[in-house]
């Protein structure tokens, strides 16, 4: 005699069904994760500057599975250019790097090779727009927006978008990252270029903006009233400047951002323990910990956990990012929009 298999009934089937591929799934993570024990320790090349969210998640990694993470901080040119010289000369050291997730795709082809991805658990928790490359596990996100100094702007007189960059009132008083080369303000350039086309660089580049290359330092610079206005501000960085005339405003039009990626280099002697780390970092109590710093978290179920000052910014509507095929195009774009700078 046939059964008719009603919706609870098929639901319990598939259940049924799956239970021997998830205990198999969780019998063989529970051997990487006994394997990441055995190696006992992972190297980071970390190219996240000035961002100490990282640090907190990879101390509590160490005290939940007795793992030794050591951590070289340096500049992007700096940790590419250190992968390439080590993996030329036989010298596997690096596990895994921290890095944007253009560049990772960049270093290909400059000789700083990573290996394909690990799958880990929590791959699939990543939240639109992330997803994971080949190489490259986004992390978290540095979103930017705009910095002023509340003594010299008045709140009815806020900018509430980038067009409002365009007001009059803020010829020569806006401080930049420089937009032409790669970085930062490039990455703004390129965002709002996509965003508003050429007619929106061609008026604010007859704004007067004062170019620099020095984030934290322009940062300060408004902080002290040198400026009313710097741009592009990065969100998780604002903390430092608690209890001075400073506001990182959020425009309604969204902000520009970049991923930071995780990738586990070519031959990487601890390969289990990067993968478990990977994994870690996308937990929801990591995630919760940049979200908390002001950082948008890269997983789903994340943003409504978070507190009612940090949700803003972590939950701020992202307006676009770069990518690597365009930034050599785009960065020549900008050396002819502000040629005069």
């Amino acid at each position: 005699m046939k059964r008719w298999i009603g919706p609870m009934s098929c639901a319990m089937a598939v259940a049924f069904a799956c239970a021997p591929v998830a205990r198999a799934q969780d019998a063989d993570w529970a051997k990487v994760v006994e394997a990441a024990k055995k190696e006992g320790s992972v190297v980071v090349y970390d190219a996240g500057l000035g961002v100490p969210l990282y640090e907190a998640i990879a101390r509590d990694f160490e005290k939940t599975y007795g793992i030794k993470v050591e951590t070289i901080i340096g500049r992007g040119s700096e940790i590419t250019e250190r992968i390439r010289a080590e993996q030329s000369a036989g010298r596997f050291i690096g596990d895994l790097q921290l890095h944007a997730e253009s560049v990772i795709m960049q270093q290909q082809t400059q000789g700083a090779f990573v290996q394909p991805l690990p799958t880990t658990p929590n791959a699939g928790h990543l939240r639109e727009p992330f997803a994971a490359t080949p190489i490259a596990m986004p992390i978290y996100t540095q979103a930017y927006g705009i910095f002023v100094n509340t003594n010299l702007v008045k709140p009815e007189d806020e900018p509430r978008a980038w067009t409002d960059l365009l007001d009059p009132k803020w010829k020569g008083r806006i401080l930049s990252d420089d937009l032409r080369p790669i970085g930062a303000g490039n990455g703004l350039f390129t965002v709002l270029y996509k965003t508003y086309g050429a007619a929106f660089h061609e008026k604010l580049a007859a704004q007067s903006l004062t170019f620099s290359r020095d984030p934290a330092a322009d940062a300060r610079r408004v902080a002290r009233g040198e400026f009313p206005i710097y741009i592009p501000q990065v969100y998780g960085l604002v903390s430092t400047f608690t209890g001075l005339p400073v506001k990182a405003l959020v425009p309604a039009d969204g902000t520009p951002y970049s991923p930071m990626d995780f990738a586990v280099l070519t031959k990487a002697p601890h390969p289990n323990a990067a993968r478990l780390m990977i994994n870690y970092f996308l937990e929801i109590r990591s995630q919760l910990v940049y979200a908390e710093g002001w950082m948008p978290p890269v997983v789903r179920d994340v943003i409504d956990k978070t507190s009612p000052t940090a949700r803003p910014y972590a939950g701020v509507k992202l307006l676009g990012t770069t990518r690597p095929e365009e930034r050599d195009e785009m960065a020549a774009l900008a050396r002819k929009f502000y040629a005069n700078y």
